[in-house]
């Protein structure tokens, strides 16, 4: 099969198109290099003249005074002049409802274009789309990321960009989605209820991993058990870190002499990955059902992580022995998870064995691979 993949998001499509590669299918990949993450890609689109300096500035300030980013277009602009190279697919499939992310009426017709000329079309429900946000609003007690802004609107920064999705714009992008594409793929336990509903579900299928490029190093604790917090500025509130930097707080005045703590904030990626490296638990996120791309990759190197895992990721893949520690939004709670762990640190080897196992049978990239074609012919 020829497939065409659109858009990135935390090296989902690039796992999933060496998987594919692997079972003998032709790929491409188009979109955005993510910045300093530089997501491996067969055609990029990320804005180029609009992100240097000398327009950066006036950029910002009609962004502030007339909330339009111009950057939006270049982007749409830029994925235009590849549509001819981007024809004749057996299957195109989109990250999210907003893949390109320039404006909704672009958006829109990019996404026609390629609809036209290829031949199936899928959608995979991951991040915030139209479907998730509505749910969510419509059930503010379930555990997402939107949690903290419905207990605190005045937080509002982190999440205006959401709002997008439900605009009548964007509203137009999901309803051609529903009449035209063939189907739309849930990526873990966060999106599976708010599609379950839709015609067009296809169902929920794990993210594929490529354990191969992630060295797994059994976790030694003679020493100092070593935590680690890596924070974003454009996700602090949607991730519960204060809830993180509280517990942190604590556990280190309780175990001064049994811990050390590493605590980044939004650094480039190739130091985050190397002060990661080091430790042996690492702190996620607060708000989340299932397991993020972060937290999988952090589990397949063996680390113990707390991350979602709520009742229907532990039902689903039928968990006895943990393979990673569920966070809540709840100090007390992370202390006593985090306490257990320093007083037991056999169980953090034990976990990460546990949590190496799990993402090497769960989250195969050429298993999972498999199962994308399964349902692309079905």
């Amino acid at each position: 099969m020829r497939i065409l993949l659109v858009g990135e998001y935390s090296l989902l499509h690039n796992s999933l198109k060496e998987g594919l590669i692997e079972l003998g299918h032709e790929v491409i990949l188009i979109g955005n290099k993510d910045g300093f993450r530089q997501y491996p890609l067969d055609y990029n689109f990320e804005p180029k003249y609009l992100n240097l300096k000398i327009f950066n500035i006036p950029r910002k300030i009609i962004y502030r005074l007339f909330k339009f980013d111009f950057a939006g277009l270049e982007a749409g602009f830029r994925f235009y002049l590849f549509l001819s190279k981007l024809q004749n697919s057996d299957v195109v499939q989109f990250i999210n409802e907003a893949s390109v992310k320039t404006t909704s009426n672009f958006e829109l017709y990019l996404m026609k274009k390629l609809c036209a000329t290829n031949k199936k079309s899928f959608m995979l429900s991951t991040g915030i789309d139209y479907s998730t946000l509505t749910f969510y609003i419509d059930n503010q007690s379930k555990k997402s990321i939107l949690q903290p802004y419905f207990k605190n609107p005045k937080e509002d920064k982190e999440f205006k960009a959401f709002y997008s999705y439900i605009s009548k714009g964007h509203l137009k992008i999901h309803n051609f989605i529903k009449e035209r594409f063939n189907g739309i793929i849930a990526t873990d336990f966060d999106y599976v209820e708010a599609n379950s509903k839709n015609p067009k579900y296809s169902g929920f299928i794990p993210c594929p991993v490529n354990t191969q490029k992630l060295g797994f190093k059994e976790l030694v604790t003679n020493g100092k058990i070593i935590i680690f917090l890596g924070i974003s500025k454009w996700s602090y509130h949607q991730k519960g870190i204060a809830f993180f930097e509280k517990a942190l707080d604590i556990i280190k005045e309780k175990y001064p002499d049994r811990v050390e703590v590493i605590t980044t904030n939004t650094i480039p990626y190739p130091v985050y990955i190397e002060l990661y490296n080091k430790a042996h638990i690492l702190l996620d996120q607060a708000y989340s059902c299932d397991q993020g791309y972060n937290a999988l990759e952090a589990m397949a190197k063996g680390k113990v992580v707390f991350t979602g895992a709520e009742s229907e990721f532990v039902e689903y893949y039928k968990i006895t022995e943990k393979v990673c520690i569920n966070a809540l939004p709840d100090v007390d709670y992370l202390v006593q998870e985090l306490s257990f762990l320093i007083e037991n640190p056999t169980e953090i080897t034990a976990i990460g064995k546990r949590a190496r196992a799990f993402i090497e049978k769960e989250h195969n990239y050429i298993k999972i691979a498999q199962q994308y074609l399964d349902v692309w012919k079905s």
